[in-house]
C-alpha cells in the first residue's frame, strides 16, 4: 500500500507539473498574432474583381473608324470613281450620361467617319469634339441620354503594387477584361506624337504614364484602366513590345491629367495650357546632365532648371538657371516627367506655389502661368539662341558617308562647345543627326526648321555616334 501511495503521489506531481507547463506555454488570455501570422492572413485575402468589372464594362465602347485613302486621278478612274477605304479599331470610355466618350487621339486621327458600338450592341455615329496630340487624347460625343458611364478616380493616390483592371476591345474582340498591378508611375517612353519620317509634326508630348502589367494589345487603346472600386484612373494608350503584341508592359494616361484635357476639349474645343517658361532635361538625359554639373542624381529630389525664357512667368517669379524645382503647391516633384505632367494640368492664369533649391538652400515663390502662345510666338527662342543652348554647329553629310552608312539623309555635328547641351550629355563632334522628332534631316536648314517648330517642347534626336552605334536622346526645351 505504501508503494502504491507513493506511486499515486508521484503521478499527481507529474500531472501538476505538466498542467503548469501547458498553461505557461499556452496562456488563456488573448495574445495578438505575430507579424508573420498577420502577414500570412493578409496574403490569404482574395481580391475580388467581379464587382468592378460588372460596374464598368457597360461603359467601355468599341470605336470603329473609316479612312478614305487619297489616290491619283488615274487610279481613281481605274477603280470606277471609288476611293479605297481602310478601317481601324480601338476602344473608348463613356464618361457622362449624355454621351461624351474619352479615347486616344491615335485611335481617331484622320478618320473620315467614327462609329461607336456599345456592349449592348447599340450603334452610334460619333462626333469628334476635339483632340490633343500632345497627350494622345480625344473627346467624342454620341447622341442620347442615360448612358452608362464611369466615374473619375484620383490617379495621384495610386500606389505601386495596387491591383487594376484594363477593359477594352483587343484585336476587335468583344469587351475584354484583364487584371494586373501598377508596376510604376510617371513613365516617359517617347511614344506620343512621334512623327513618322517625312512628316513635319513636332514632338511636344506630355508623358507621365501609369505603367501596368495588365494585358493590353492593339485595340485596347482608348479603353479604361480602373481600380478595384470601379473608378477610372487611366486611359490605356500604349504597350512596350518588340512584336507589337503584349509583352508585359502597358501604359495609361493618368486620369488627373486626362480630366483636365477632356474638360478643355468639351468647353473650348481645344486645350489651353499654362506655361511656366523653363527648360529642363528630358527623362532620358536627366541623369547625364546632372553628372555633367557635378551633381549626383541620387543626392537631390526634383528637376534642375537648364534655362529661363526671357519675359516668362518663371523669370517674373525670380527663378534662375541651376535652381532645382522640388514641389508644386506642396506636392513633391520626383522627375521631369512628373513636373511636366503637373504643369500640363494647369491653365493660363493659374497661380502656383513653387518650392525650389538654390545653392543648397530651400526657397519658395509664387508664379502665375502664361498663355502657351505668349511664349511660343515670341522671338526669344531665335535660331541663334537655340544653337547657343545646344552648343553645336552642323554641316552637310557627304554622299560617300551616306552611302557607307546606308543613309538617305543626315547632317554631321561639326563642332561641340563646352557648356552646351551636346557637351553636357557627351555628344561628340562627328556624330551624325539622322532624325529629329521622327523627321529625316538632310541639311542644317532642316535642323533649324525642326528645332524652331519644337520651341518650348520636347526634341527627340536619332543619331549615329562616331563609333557607328545608334543613339536616341531627348531635350525638353520648355514647359
Amino acid at each position: 500500500m505504501k508503494n502504491t501511495s507513493q506511486i499515486l503521489i508521484a503521478l499527481v506531481v507529474v500531472a501538476l507539473i505538466a498542467a503548469g507547463t501547458y498553461y505557461i506555454t499556452h496562456p488563456t488570455t488573448h495574445k495578438e498574432p505575430s507579424p508573420v501570422t498577420s502577414n500570412k492572413a493578409l496574403l490569404k485575402q482574395e481580391v475580388n474583381f467581379i464587382s468592378a468589372a460588372r460596374l464598368v464594362t457597360p461603359a467601355v465602347v468599341h470605336v470603329k473608324t473609316t479612312y478614305e485613302t487619297p489616290v491619283d486621278p488615274y487610279e481613281l478612274y481605274r477603280r470606277g470613281g471609288q476611293s479605297p477605304v481602310k478601317k481601324g479599331s480601338g476602344s473608348g470610355v463613356l464618361i457622362s450620361a449624355d454621351g461624351y466618350i474619352a479615347t486616344n487621339n491615335h485611335v481617331i486621327e484622320d478618320a473620315t467617319a467614327i462609329e461607336v458600338i456599345l456592349p449592348d450592341r447599340r450603334v452610334f455615329a460619333a462626333e469628334l469634339i476635339g483632340r490633343d496630340p500632345n497627350t494622345d487624347l480625344a473627346l467624342l460625343k454620341i447622341k442620347g441620354n442615360d448612358f452608362p458611364h464611369i466615374g473619375f478616380g484620383n490617379s495621384d493616390l495610386l500606389e505601386v503594387g495596387e491591383w487594376v483592371l484594363a477593359i477594352g476591345y483587343p484585336f476587335s474582340l468583344n469587351t475584354t477584361v484583364t487584371a494586373g498591378i501598377v508596376s510604376a508611375k510617371g513613365r516617359s517612353i517617347g511614344i506620343i506624337n512621334s512623327a513618322q519620317p517625312g512628316t513635319a509634326e513636332a514632338n511636344t508630348a506630355i508623358e507621365s504614364f501609369i505603367q501596368t502589367d495588365a494585358a493590353i494589345n492593339p485595340g485596347n487603346s482608348g479603353g479604361a484602366l480602373v481600380n478595384t472600386n470601379g473608378e477610372l484612373i487611366g486611359i490605356n494608350t500604349a504597350i512596350a513590345s518588340m512584336t507589337g503584341s503584349y509583352a508585359g508592359y502597358a501604359f495609361a494616361i493618368p486620369v488627373t491629367l486626362a480630366k483636365k484635357i477632356l474638360d478643355d476639349l468639351k468647353k473650348y474645343g481645344e486645350v489651353r495650357r499654362g506655361v511656366l517658361g523653363v527648360s529642363f532635361p528630358a527623362p532620358a538625359a536627366e541623369d547625364a546632365y546632372l553628372k555633367q554639373q557635378g551633381i549626383s542624381p541620387g543626392s537631390i529630389t526634383g528637376v534642375i532648371v537648364m534655362d529661363i525664357q526671357p519675359g516668362s512667368a518663371a523669370e517674373k517669379a525670380g527663378l534662375k538657371e541651376g535652381d532645382v524645382l522640388q514641389g508644386i503647391d506642396g506636392m513633391t516633384i520626383n522627375s521631369s516627367a512628373d513636373f511636366s505632367e503637373r504643369i500640363a494640368r494647369r491653365r493660363p492664369g493659374d497661380k502656383l506655389k513653387l518650392d525650389y533649391l538654390r545653392n543648397g538652400k530651400k526657397n519658395s515663390t509664387s508664379v502665375t502661368l502664361d498663355k502657351e502662345k505668349a511664349i511660343a510666338k515670341t522671338d526669344g527662342n531665335s535660331m541663334e539662341e537655340i544653337y547657343d543652348r545646344l552648343g553645336a554647329t552642323f554641316a552637310p553629310l557627304s554622299p560617300a558617308l551616306k552611302q557607307r552608312l546606308e543613309l538617305t539623309g543626315g547632317v554631321v555635328v561639326a563642332e561641340v562647345r563646352q557648356g552646351g547641351f551636346f557637351s553636357q550629355i557627351g555628344i561628340p563632334a562627328g556624330t551624325i543627326i539622322a532624325y529629329i522628332n521622327g523627321r529625316e534631316v538632310n541639311t542644317p536648314a532642316d535642323i533649324e526648321k525642326a528645332l524652331m517648330a519644337a520651341r518650348n517642347s520636347k526634341v527627340q534626336v536619332f543619331a549615329i555616334a562616331p563609333d557607328g552605334s545608334r543613339v536616341v536622346f531627348e531635350l525638353l526645351l520648355g514647359a
